[in-house]
């Protein structure tokens, strides 16, 4: 009889005080480190704040609530598809009353179940109808084992109607950045669920997005069956991001921050984008690096450096999912730009020559300056570059120049954060 390989458990007598890891070593109980976070979750994207630290949407809050509010009393909630930039409030408005309205409505007497997904990562029909049905589904109640894959988007529905009959009286379903779907038959097939006679439950759907142009993609037919409420969120101001982020002081311990770190951090977010969730982003990883140097104050030094790791992180999400020939290209620009100070814009054909020089120092397949062109028209429609035709001069015809939108030292960081590419620096 072969025998048993030994369990974890087999060595615990070995050893009085088992040897710690350095590598993972917690710092929590050495008196020489300094303290900087007491409650770090505060400051999680994601994280859904009691109403207490909800700042500056108190009227989307009540907008909201009222297309949601018939599901207390047991009857059909409206769809709200709700617009704006991102961290102007938009998810966290949306799960902070969808949860509410379920606590209020399970206090009458009436079941129901609410769904987050994010679009980004699930973009497919067969993605979201997995997510919503995986999890509305109680195993206890449907004696269903809904499997991760190997079935389409046709199967998951099915399982979903019996899930919504047997388990739900009202169910809300938000679908945040909803305008990266691949197609919009998911917000048919949700929609129309009790009218076709699917489902005896009332659904209804939050529909996010950054897009305010996102509902004139639609096809009629979804429109039509929609028959949303919209709401467009405004970027918020320096006075609500720096009270935002005065509601979530109580995530340093008293007395770490330093009393410009607040109004700095506000003022940036505002100036630059309005975004609450960069505003705080910047201030954790400006906490994070004051407990990397091992100081006990979190300063405006450590904003300015955060506020840089925010654009090259920010500038990468813009970049996300772009192939290597367009960094290479986008390197090209940004190094003829910090080589040319007095200039920030450059021909095609000035750019085509710096790229071809970089692919072919490491062996890289070289792209035609055709279709680099197009490359660089397509950054230009996504906001990365500008580009502006340009007359030349006697004898020559007019051509296309492109400027970086972004500073050059952002791009040149965001670049190069990208493994593939650590042999051109």
């Amino acid at each position: 009889m072969a025998e048993e390989p030994p369990k974890l458990s087999d060595f615990d007598d070995r050893f009085e005080d088992p040897p710690k890891d350095p590598l993972f070593h917690l710092d929590d109980d050495d008196p020489d480190r300094a303290k900087i976070f007491a409650r770090k979750e505060l400051l999680k994207v994601g994280h859904v704040p009691e109403s207490a630290r909800i700042v500056g949407r108190d009227e989307e809050i009540e907008a909201v609530a009222a297309e949601l509010r018939p599901i207390v009393r047991g009857d059909p909630p409206n769809n709200v598809m709700i617009y704006g930039k991102t961290g102007t409030g938009k998810s966290l408005v949306a799960r902070h009353v969808t949860e509410r309205a379920g606590r209020a409505a399970e206090s009458n007497g009436v079941s129901v179940g609410a769904v987050y997904v994010d679009c980004a990562q699930h973009n497919t029909q067969t993605r979201v109808a997995r997510t919503v049905t995986r999890s509305l589904n109680e195993t206890d109640r449907t004696n269903f084992d809904i499997p991760r894959a190997g079935i389409g988007s046709g199967e998951y529905y099915d399982y979903l109607w019996e899930i919504l009959n047997a388990v739900y009286d009202s169910v809300i379903i938000i679908l945040d950045e909803v305008d990266r779907l691949d197609d919009d038959d998911i917000l048919m097939q949700l929609s129309r669920a009790r009218e076709s006679g699917k489902a005896d439950c009332h659904l209804g759907v939050i529909a996010v997005s950054n897009k305010i142009e996102y509902r004139n993609r639609l096809n009629e037919r979804v429109k039509s069956s929609l028959r949303e409420e919209e709401f467009v969120f405004q970027p918020y101001d320096a006075n609500q991001l720096r009270e935002i982020m005065e509601h979530r002081r109580d995530a340093f311990y008293e007395g770490v921050l330093s009393g410009d770190v607040i109004p700095l951090t506000a003022a940036v977010a505002a100036q630059e984008h309005g975004d609450a969730r960069k505003a705080i982003e910047i201030l954790r990883h400006a906490g994070e690096l004051a407990e990397r140097d091992n100081v006990e104050t979190v300063t405006d030094d450590h904003v300015r450096d955060a506020q840089e790791w925010a654009e090259v992180d920010r500038f990468e999400e813009l970049l996300r999912g772009s192939t290597t020939q367009v960094k290479f290209i986008l390197y090209s620009l940004a190094l003829l730009t910090k080589e040319n100070p007095r200039t920030d814009a450059f021909s095609t054909s000035l750019i085509y020559d710096r790229y071809k020089e970089i692919a072919q120092r490491i062996d890289a397949s070289v792209l035609s300056e055709h279709r680099v062109y197009e490359l660089l028209k397509e950054q230009a429609f996504l906001g990365v570059v500008e580009s502006t035709r340009t007359g030349g001069g006697r004898g020559q015809g007019s051509y296309l120049e492109h400027r970086l939108v972004q500073d050059t030292g952002i791009v040149l960081k965001s670049v190069l954060r990208d493994s593939r590419l650590e042999d051109i620096a």
